[in-house]
């Protein structure tokens, strides 16, 4: 999805920076240096984010109520301990398209992920298989496998991979549709990467929900992804759940504290089974310590424990600034530079290189993955001593990933450049 108006020059990048409406973001990051000292093209927020400049002040509050206040920064604090986890809600379920009863910042992705499966995956004899994408990020299928295990079954003969057409890269949902016709009374769970890691492609979440629950199964999604990068509309589009890391494209740090979302009509079901821990009690009898657990209405109650202090205030940091920009604005941003550097690739003479990404915006967030023929690793290698941080997947692919808040057109234009030189 290209436009007449691009142009294959510096000026006409550092134009669009002259007039993006977020530039100011950019010098709110710190953006890694070479040893001479110039900035690098850093293009990996899909794999770790920069760091906000507003971190080591959030962080820093908190080792100061911690050295003066001890314990007692509990409830004493100028960001009270106990509940600080809820000063991220509501900008977090912005982010996601929830709403904020419905989210929760906790543990790591593939935690929540377990948790949620002890919830959402309740096999039967007849029903009991569950569904991810083939080429799932590995620790999703490890965590299915294991579940599938745990419960008695093969995954041999419990999981089923949504797959690629031969010779394609990219998934179809009327595959999908033809799965769920043939095994649907048999699946209990589609767990789908809401963007995949290694193609870039966004799935159609909505479709994906209904098409599950129409089949009789619960429908969850990995965010991992998605979250800071798409806007996924969890509420509207309704899955059972969601779970994400904050490290990518939330710029958290390396990792940091993920996310988890429950959708509302699952708030009060507390015969679902869960594995519990006294965060996730009534805030109101948590520490009389002599109660049976009594569940928080909401994503809450699946809360094990007391939250990481220092790892929720860096996320903070960084969702202060997603609120000041606007994750509308922020995801215009992402699709208008994306495609720059979609038509700036294509610009490059040769059949050497091949984008595997959708190209149509809605199918995709800022990520493009560049599949490199009949090469090795040494390709992205050079790019690296080149000055362009990006990162590579086996067995052919260079990711790359243009994030709104802290990448500028420019970066884009001097990264193409360097790679035709490299070509």
């Amino acid at each position: 999805m290209q436009t007449t108006q691009h142009k294959n020059t510096l000026e006409f990048a550092r134009e669009q920076d002259q007039n993006d409406p977020l530039k100011i973001y950019r010098n709110q990051f710190h953006i890694p240096k070479d040893k001479n000292g110039e900035e690098q093209v850093y293009l990996c927020g899909n794999s770790l984010g920069l760091q906000p400049k507003l971190v080591k002040d959030y962080i820093q509050q908190e080792l100061e109520d911690w050295s003066n206040l001890g314990v007692e920064g509990h409830t004493e604090a100028k960001n009270p301990w106990m509940p600080y986890h809820e000063f991220l809600t509501e900008k977090m379920a912005k982010i996601v398209g929830a709403k904020p009863s419905e989210v929760v910042m906790m543990n790591t992705l593939s935690v929540n992920l377990h948790l949620m499966m002890v919830s959402f995956y309740q096999p039967t004899s007849e029903r009991f298989k569950i569904i991810i994408e083939s080429d799932a990020f590995p620790s999703d299928k490890y965590a299915v496998e294991s579940q599938l295990k745990f419960h008695g079954y093969d995954p041999k003969d419990a999981l089923i991979l949504w797959k690629p057409r031969e010779g394609e890269e990219l998934c179809h949902f009327e595959d999908l549709e033809k799965i769920m016709e043939t095994e649907g009374d048999q699946v209990a769970l589609l767990l789908i990467g809401s963007t995949n890691y290694y193609t870039g492609q966004s799935f159609p979440l909505k479709k994906i929900t209904e098409l599950g629950h129409r089949h009789g199964a619960k429908v969850g999604f990995d965010l991992a992804h998605g979250a800071g990068n798409i806007q996924p509309n969890l509420h509207k589009t309704g899955p059972d759940f969601a779970v994400w890391c904050s490290y990518k494209y939330l710029n958290s740090g390396p990792g940091s504290v993920g996310g988890c979302f429950v959708h509302e009509r699952h708030a009060n079901n507390k015969d679902l089974k869960r594995f519990t821990g006294w965060w996730g009690h009534n805030k109101q009898t948590r520490f009389n310590m002599r109660h049976e657990f009594d569940a928080i209405p909401g994503a809450e109650g699946w809360q094990l424990s007391n939250p990481p202090i220092l790892s929720l205030a860096a996320i903070r940091a960084s969702l202060a600034i997603f609120e000041e920009a606007g994750f509308k604005n922020i995801r215009a941003k992402s699709v208008k530079i994306t495609n720059y550097l979609e038509y700036l690739l294509k610009e490059i003479e040769g059949d050497q290189i091949e984008i595997i990404t959708p190209q149509n915006p809605e199918e995709r967030g800022c990520q493009l993955s560049i599949k490199v023929k009949n090469a090795n690793k040494a390709l992205f290698d050079k790019l690296m001593a080149a000055g362009v941080i990006a990162d590579w997947r086996e067995p052919n692919v260079i990711r790359v990933a243009p994030a709104p808040l802290y990448n500028s057109f420019e970066d884009v234009y001097k990264m193409v450049e360097r790679l035709k030189a490299l070509l």
